[in-house]
C-alpha cells in the first residue's frame, strides 16, 4: 500500500492505541485536530483520529513502541507499515511568571507546528442554533486544558521557548469569531506584532474575512506571513444546515476576500479549509477547488472527522475512497498550477498533519 492510501485510511478509519499511555497527549476537544494523535510515517508526521467512535473500531491497531521508539502499525492482524510518536515537546514543562502552564497557551501540532486558538470563545458557539455543528472549540476550555484569551505577551514567551527548546519552524494562530465587523483580525494582527517582536517564526492567521478588506494589509504588516479563511462546507445549503451562523457570511464574501488577499500575501499564502464529508460532493469540492486554485488559493481539503460532544459526533467521517477522489485529482490540479504545501510560508496546509493532500503531492514527485 502507497503512503498517501495508507494515511488516507488512516484519516478515515481511525487508529487503536495497543498502549492506552501512548494517547496520552493527544488532542481531545478545542479548535483544530481534536480527538487526534501525532504519528509519524514513512518521514510524514499526520494527525490520526484515536478517541473518536470510528476510531474504536478501526482495522488498523498500532502496537506499544519498541525500545527504540518503534511502533508497528497491524491491518487486521498483519503489521503493513512502521511508525513513531513525536516526544513530547520541552516546552510543555514550563509555566508563565503567573503559574499559567504554557500547554494552556499553544500547543504543539504535527512535528514542528505550534498552534493557539487566541480567543477560545465565539459568538457563533454560543447558540446552537448558530454554531458550527462539528465544532468543539468550548470544550477544551470547560475541561480546563486551556484559558480563555490569550494575550499577546503570552504568546510572545510561549512562541520564543518553543522555537528555542523544541525548534518549533511555524506557528498556527485561529481564533473564535468575536462581535464586531473585524472577525477576529485586530486580535489576530496584535498578536502577531508581539510574537515577532520576540522571535523570527513565521507565522499563519485564521479567521473569517474581515468586512473591510485593508484589514489584509494591516495583518500583513503586523506579521502575519499566510492567512487562512475557512470554508469548511462550499455549497450554500449544506453551509446553512452544519454551520448555520457562518454561512450568514455567503461563499461569495469568500471569494471577495480571497480575491483581495492573494495580492496581499502572494500566490499559494492564502488558504481554506475544507472539511469533506460535511454533505458535500465530491464533484463541487473540486470545482470550487478549481476556482480557488485559479485565483492562487490553496485549497486545504482534509476529512471531516465527528468529535465527541458535537452535535455531528454520530456523523460518520468519509470512506477513504471518498477522499481519494478528491486528493487524487486536486494534487495534480495543485502540481499544474505550481501551488505547492513544500512553499507555504506557514499553517495548516505547509504542516499537512491533517489531510493526506501534500502526501499524495510528493508522490507526484517522487
Amino acid at each position: 500500500m502507497k503512503t498517501e492510501e495508507l494515511i488516507n485510511e488512516l484519516q478515515s478509519f481511525g487508529l487503536r492505541l495497543v498502549d492506552p499511555k501512548a494517547g496520552a497527549d493527544s488532542r481531545r476537544g478545542g479548535a483544530g485536530p481534536s480527538d487526534h494523535k501525532a504519528i509519524t510515517i514513512d518521514g510524514m508526521t499526520v494527525m490520526a483520529p484515536v478517541h473518536t467512535a470510528p476510531a474504536f473500531e478501526s482495522p488498523y491497531l498500532v502496537e506499544k513502541p519498541d525500545p527504540e521508539g518503534r511502533s508497528r502499525i497491524l491491518r487486521d492482524g498483519i503489521a503493513i507499515a512502521e511508525a513513531t510518536f513525536p516526544a513530547q515537546p520541552k516546552f510543555y514543562a514550563l509555566k508563565t511568571a503567573d503559574g499559567i502552564p504554557y500547554s494552556k497557551i499553544a500547543v504543539l501540532h504535527g512535528r514542528d507546528v505550534l498552534a493557539t486558538t487566541v480567543l477560545q470563545t465565539c459568538i457563533r458557539y454560543q447558540s446552537r442554533t448558530k454554531t458550527c455543528q462539528f465544532c468543539a472549540i468550548g470544550q477544551s476550555l470547560a475541561a480546563g486544558r486551556t484559558i480563555e484569551r490569550k494575550t499577546p505577551a503570552q504568546l510572545a514567551e510561549v512562541a520564543k521557548a518553543a522555537v528555542e527548546l523544541d525548534g518549533v519552524k511555524h506557528m498556527v494562530m485561529t481564533t473564535g469569531t468575536p462581535p464586531g465587523a473585524d472577525r477576529g483580525a485586530a486580535i489576530l494582527a496584535e498578536s502577531a506584532a508581539a510574537i515577532k517582536a520576540a522571535v523570527a517564526l513565521p507565522l499563519q492567521g485564521q479567521c473569517e474575512p474581515p468586512d473591510d478588506d485593508a484589514w489584509f494589509a494591516r495583518l500583513r504588516e503586523a506579521g502575519i506571513d499566510a492567512l487562512g479563511m475557512h470554508l469548511e462546507a462550499v455549497t450554500e445549503p449544506v453551509r446553512k444546515q452544519v454551520m448555520p451562523g457562518k454561512a450568514q457570511v455567503p461563499v461569495a464574501r469568500y471569494f471577495s476576500a480571497f480575491e483581495a488577499a492573494v495580492p496581499v500575501f502572494g500566490r499559494g499564502q492564502v488558504s481554506t479549509y475544507i472539511l469533506a464529508g460535511l454533505g458535500d460532493g465530491a464533484a463541487d469540492i473540486l470545482a470550487v477547488c478549481e476556482k480557488l486554485v485559479a485565483i492562487g488559493v490553496y485549497p486545504f481539503v482534509v476529512p471531516f472527522v465527528p468529535i465527541s460532544g458535537t452535535p455531528l459526533e454520530s456523523r460518520p467521517g468519509p470512506a477513504p475512497e471518498f477522499m481519494n477522489a478528491i486528493l487524487r485529482p486536486l494534487s495534480h490540479l495543485l502540481a499544474a498550477s505550481g501551488l505547492r504545501a513544500i512553499d507555504v510560508k506557514a499553517g495548516c496546509a505547509k504542516c499537512g498533519a491533517c489531510s493526506a493532500l501534500s502526501t499524495y503531492e510528493r508522490g507526484l514527485s517522487a
